[in-house]
């Protein structure tokens, strides 16, 4: 009984992690934080920490795809020149 549990709950999670995973190929490639370019930036590109895409990975995984996204769009709707930024946990 436990193992299709955990089947059905790793069906469920499926594009929740697929969009993780394209996140965390954006930190690899683009991202000036966690990319090539970091060396660029010894202090960080981002105003916000975590990074957008580290608060968009944890937002997904606590909150699922649909309510994390939106929580991680409104939060890279923030990140602009105006905003102060600092410390914004999940």
């Amino acid at each position: 009984m436990k193992k299709i549990f955990t089947i059905i709950k790793s069906i469920i999670n499926l594009p929740q992690n697929f969009v993780c995973w394209l996140i965390k190929i954006y930190q690899k490639t683009f991202s000036f934080d966690h990319g090539p370019q970091k060396h660029k930036y010894p202090f960080g590109y981002c105003r916000f920490k975590p990074t957008c895409s580290e608060y968009a990975i944890d937002s997904i995984k606590k909150y699922g795809l649909i309510y994390g996204g939106l929580k991680s769009l409104w939060r890279i709707i923030r990140c602009n020149p105006w905003s102060k930024g600092g410390w914004d946990p999940v």
